[in-house]
Parts: C-alpha cells; structure tokens; sequence
C-alpha cells in the first residue's frame, strides 16, 4: 500500500501499541522508539501512521517479525501467537511521550 492509498486507514488500526522495555527506553535517548504494529502493514504505511498519530516527522522505520514461543502446559505444547514490531526513528528535535500513552 502506498502512502496515499493508506489515508483512509485508521492510524490505530496500523500501530497496536508502544512497547515499553528498558531495552526499548534506552532507544528514546536518541530518538528511536518501539511499537507493536499489524502484521500486515508496510513500512510507508507505519511511517504515515506514526506522522499523524503523534505529529512528529519519521526519518527512517525498521521492521522485525517476532517468532512466537514454544509453550507447555502439562502434556500438551502450543506455540503462542508472534508479532510484529517496528522501530521508528524519529528527526531531531522532534519527540513522542510515552508516558501519556500507557
């Protein structure tokens, strides 16, 4: 999907949630920050959604697909469900308050 085709799309169908980990955090210092986003969005689709929802300009969006883990309960083993997540960083001066949002 182009960006303009993603115009109609509700930005908070795109980006599910900030992951908040010490990890993650220490991405904020330099303007990099963390969100779990649907699995079938690209990254010109990630970038419009971050620009709207947070009113900030997006210089750069790295994509990871997250394996889900192997689980046991008792007998029986299931896989847990996987997930997407996307590192967006962000140009200078420009910032996003994750505080506000969790």
């Amino acid at each position: 999907m182009s960006p303009s085709r993603s115009a109609g799309l509700d930005p908070r169908n795109v980006i599910r949630r900030p992951i908040v980990t010490e990890k993650s955090m220490r991405g904020t210092t330099i303007n990099k920050y963390t969100f779990e986003i649907d699995g079938a969005s690209t990254k010109p689709v990630i970038r419009d959604a971050v620009q709207r929802l947070f009113s900030v300009r997006v210089t750069k969006v790295n994509v990871i697909r997250i394996p889900g883990r192997a689980r046991r309960r008792g007998q029986h083993h299931y896989r847990e469900a996987g997930y997407r997540k996307a590192i967006v960083t962000l140009a200078d001066g420009d910032k996003i308050d994750l505080e506000k949002l969790t």
